[in-house]
């Protein structure tokens, strides 16, 4: 059983240079190269203003793709040609291209998006745009014409899914129709102007097997944890931001069972279960009148009364960890969710710190033992230096000691050091601890091999 986890150590990760630096210093453009780009700006901005003008907008989205190109290629040929601007063949494609991306998409940031190998968009303002790549931060050549088009990018995004953005209320969360988490604040609370984070969302859901085949966890640790899911314990996976926590609670719950009814509550749509009964509930901001709210307290509060087998929670951010640790005591085994913190003790701290701000007067003791009842397993992970994401330990819960939470590690991972080029050295190794729950995990049917335990040939 689970066999498939069970894989040889991976290989060493390649060799992990200062690719930011490096990055940056290859993307900056010369001031030639400078003048050019904004040349080449002004251009696109000048003839988008006249395919809006030229263009029928109300039936846009009902034209073929290749019509619209062809529209916009003739309407731009003519520009060009009573400019008297030539122009090369795979210019004028690009050209195309980039106006096309402005009158259907987002701009700058289509091909960005489009990019598989780019996991998040930071645009720090309209001359500034960074993206990651494996964990670590390059300087993109991308840019907008200036802070105007930026705004109308933004507006243009926010808009389509009910959002707004302005003076009174200067930052927004809003998804993309992909799902990628999309993040903006402006003027006059970010000084610099216009800033945009986008989180990308996954076309291809992460599964454990392909978080070993990455290193993120051993073969061992993967069959653990779905060893847990099947035996319908509580988990809870903490990390820092961008630590991987979401694709994780992703890889985890495609272990849960096709006849389970799964409840999924977050505030912004990530989650990518596979599983055909699920229900999706998402949080909803306040409407410009400051009502209309729902938060996830009150989603939680509802998906008790929808007859869920599990409940999985995208992350815990407030008051909602009350009603999710009562969910977990009261015959919603199975259930998990996510929350910010940098090590499974400060995890416990800050579930606690949410409870009492409920408002109910609970004293320290009774919220401590309501998480200690309610939780079984934390899976901490967080992002190493070299941009790579590891899970660095999985803990179990083991009950009360006074008035204290007690935990035991049963699988760590062991930094030795960095390597000549960068990357974190070390390994995901077994405490030695016999975790107290293997009995529960064999009433539920699970087996596990007798040695997967024991720590072997590793220092203490």
């Amino acid at each position: 059983m689970f066999k498939q986890f069970v894989k040889p150590s991976p290989a060493p990760a390649p060799n992990v240079v200062d690719l930011a630096t490096a990055a940056v210093n290859r993307d900056l453009a010369t001031p030639a190269q400078d003048a050019e780009l904004l040349a080449h700006l002004d251009l696109k901005s000048r003839l988008h203003e006249v395919l809006l003008e030229r263009l029928n907008l109300a039936v846009i989205d009902k034209v073929e793709t290749a019509d619209l190109r062809r529209e916009v290629s003739t309407l731009v040929s003519q520009v060009l040609s009573e400019e008297k601007h030539p122009m090369r063949g795979e210019e004028f494609k690009q050209l195309v291209d980039e106006l096309l991306d402005e009158v259907l998409g987002y701009g700058p940031l289509e091909p960005l998006l489009a990019d598989p190998t780019i996991t998040d968009i930071l645009v720090n303002s309209f001359h500034s745009v960074y993206v990651e790549r494996g964990g670590v931060l390059e300087r993109s050549r991308a840019r907008f014409r200036d802070e105007r088009h930026l705004l109308r990018i933004i507006d243009k995004i926010v808009s389509r899914v009910g959002r707004r953005v302005d003076e009174s209320q200067p930052w927004v969360d809003a998804r993309l129709e992909d799902g990628s988490r999309f993040n903006a604040i402006i003027r006059p609370v970010s000084i610099d102007g216009p800033s945009v984070s986008i989180r990308k969302f996954s076309k291809q859901p992460y599964t454990m097997d392909r978080l070993v085949d990455m290193g993120a966890l051993t073969g061992p640790a993967a069959l653990l944890l779905k060893a847990f899911v099947a035996a319908r314990l509580n988990v809870l996976v903490s990390g820092g931001t961008g630590s991987g926590k979401t694709t994780m609670l992703n890889a985890m719950s495609s272990f849960i069972g096709a006849r389970e009814r799964i409840v999924t509550i977050e505030d912004a749509a990530e989650l990518q279960l596979q599983q055909e009964h699920v229900i999706r509930l998402e949080t909803r901001p306040p409407a410009p009148n400051g009502g209309g709210a729902v938060t996830q307290r009150d989603l939680v509060r509802n998906a008790l009364r929808m007859r869920p087998d599990r409940i999985v929670v995208g992350e815990v951010r407030g008051s909602e960890a009350f009603d999710m640790m009562q969910a977990m005591n009261t015959g919603h085994e199975g259930s998990m969710t996510t929350i910010h913190a940098n090590t499974p003790r400060d995890a416990m701290i800050r579930l606690e710190q949410m409870i009492s701000m409920t408002g109910i007067d609970l004293p320290v003791h009774a919220i401590r033992g309501q998480i200690a009842s309610a939780l079984d397993i934390v899976v901490q992970l967080s992002r190493l230096s070299d941009g790579r994401r590891r899970v660095i330990a999985i803990s179990e819960i083991s009950g009360m000691e006074g008035n204290t939470v007690t935990m035991q590690d049963i699988f760590v991972y062991l930094r030795r050091g960095i390597g000549e080029s960068g990357e974190v050295l070390g390994e995901f190794v077994p405490t030695g601890v016999r975790p107290l729950c293997v009995d529960r995990l064999a009433a539920a049917g699970v087996t596990l091999p007798g040695d997967m335990f024991l720590r072997k040939g590793v220092p203490a």
